[in-house]
């Protein structure tokens, strides 16, 4: 999330010292640079947190940036992403949501190779396939995935569907064939189309027998893939969900304590203006913001509604389906209390407790910071350039002023013995004049209230920072524990049912 504003502060180091060389501008930042992370927290080598007394006894951090404060919240990001694998790959997650372009020059340390890492896990979601065995691997049940499991199931599920929708028709044409009989026999027709009609009658219901044992069969069948693949694979996903939030918690928290360097910044060491490169990076830390805000919506709707679906296909699954005609026809029974059927409740449960409103709030607040100091941002770029027009028309109209003066003056020479040309040639001076000097009070008022807008995109651009980082770090904290605590008490349930047998 903080990624673009670690780019920012590298590429605009090297931007802020060439501007240093003519205006004198500071360094390396869209804000502030100073303190280092938290207390007690070492320091990557050749950026180690200095401490120093102060005034009143009590340690400060010195001789630290805004560049190594965001170093630190970017590698916990990193490491947050990498505790993820193990559940994207049980889901064959396709893309990553999280990668650092701040992940290179960092002295000692191969950040670079981490961020490959990171980016490349999930090539495959079992690593290259042994051409020689060809697709013989995917045959074997030990190989199943999460998806294909639940693509296998919705196969059969497909099948008991059009089984059934033929076994309903079966049971239609039986019953016509039944009526039929009936007012054969009230007509007193022939034995010989009474007879036809029975073994016609007999002949359905043979059909229909084999149907329902097939039916049957496919209904053992789904009742295996639920019991002996996707309950396990829901088992291990819970598990693994629990690993992957327990360790955000921890990241999220060294987060919290990195963030509380923030209120030790100095705005007079923050950038004097704004650039273009600053501007990009700022819109460019919004869009990732935002787009934050949206996959962290989908993380839980589409959490609720797979395990919601889940649910009601139980609750359907579980029906007995009604596969008799006129004589019962033998049917296994289903277990009415399935092994999957306390977790799905249990989860479904737990899902519409988690007190997601905190961090979604938190984000969207920073997000709305950073929209914020980015409307500050514009405008005082178009004061810059509303001062570099004036200042472009100053110097032609001062210019044409020189010129038409030079010019003037040379005209007004009087020739020998005469008199120069009295006033009205010095008002006509004085007029153009006016026209400059008007031009140059307004550059400097513009000049001003340029100048005291950098100053509020700094103060506002470091109140931002102060206020909504330590908000937004403790909020993903507690939601991390939150769903760290659901999926931990999740698992014990899992683990709990197979300790009794499944009972």
């Amino acid at each position: 999330m903080l990624k673009l504003l670690m780019v920012e502060r590298r590429s605009v180091k090297a931007e802020a010292a060439e501007v240093a060389a003519e205006k004198k501008a500071a360094a390396a930042a869209e804000l502030p640079p100073q303190p280092p992370p938290a207390a007690n927290k070492t320091a990557k080598k050749g950026k180690q947190v200095a401490i120093v007394e102060g005034k009143r006894g009590g340690k400060v951090p010195s001789n630290v940036n805004l560049l190594l404060i965001f170093s630190e919240l970017d590698d916990c990001f990193l490491r947050a992403s990498e505790s993820a694998h193990d559940v994207s790959k049980m889901l064959e997650a396709n893309r990553l949501h999280y990668h650092s372009n701040f992940a290179d020059n960092r002295g000692h340390i191969d950040h670079s190779a981490r961020v490959m890492r990171v980016i490349t896990w999930n090539r495959s979601f079992r690593g290259y396939l042994n051409t020689d065995d060809g697709m013989d691997d995917f045959d074997s049940e030990e190989h199943e995935t999460h998806a294909t499991v639940l693509d296998k199931m919705l196969a059969w599920e497909k099948k008991l569907y059009d089984e059934v929708k033929a076994g309903e028709q079966m049971k239609f044409e039986y019953q016509k064939k039944v009526a039929s009989l009936n007012k054969l026999k009230k007509r007193n027709a022939s034995t010989e189309s009474i007879e036809k009609t029975k073994a016609a009658l007999s002949h359905l219901h043979t059909r229909y027998i084999v149907d329902m044992q097939s039916m049957d069969s496919t209904v053992l069948e789904i009742n295996r893939l639920r019991d002996e693949q996707l309950h396990p694979k829901l088992v291990a996903l819970v598990d693994g969900m629990a690993t992957m939030w327990a360790t955000m918690r921890t990241h999220h928290e060294n987060q919290s304590k990195i963030v509380i360097a923030l209120k030790y910044l100095d705005i007079s060491q923050s950038p004097e203006y704004t650039t273009d490169h600053h501007h990009e990076r700022t819109l460019q830390l919004l869009a990732v913001v935002q787009d934050w805000q949206e996959q962290f919506e989908r993380l839980m709707g589409q959490q609720k509604n797979y395990i919601k679906s889940l649910n009601n296909w139980l609750k359907l699954n579980l029906i007995p389906i009604d596969n008799n005609l006129k004589e019962k026809v033998s049917s296994p029974q289903r277990p009415q209390s399935p092994p999957i059927q306390s977790l799905l409740h249990a989860w479904h449960d737990s899902l519409e407790k988690i007190p997601e409103d905190i961090a979604r709030t938190a984000i969207s607040n920073f997000a709305g910071a950073v929209r914020t100091i980015l409307q500050c941002q514009e405008e005082e770029m178009k004061l810059k350039d509303k001062c570099n027009d004036t200042q472009d028309l100053l110097t032609r109209k001062n210019q044409q002023f020189e010129d038409w003066y030079h010019k003037h003056m040379q005209r007004r020479t009087p020739p020998d013995g005469m008199d120069p040309e009295g006033p009205p040639e010095d008002e006509l001076v004085a007029e153009r004049r006016l026209v400059v000097e008007t031009l140059q009070r307004r550059l400097e008022e513009e000049r001003e209230a340029y100048n005291h807008q950098c100053i509020q995109v700094r103060e506002k651009s470091l109140t931002s920072l102060k206020s909504r980082l330590p908000e937004l770090f403790p909020a993903l904290s507690y939601f991390a524990s939150a769903c760290s605590d659901m999926y931990g008490n999740l698992r014990s349930i899992s683990q709990s049912h197979n300790l009794n047998g499944g009972s």
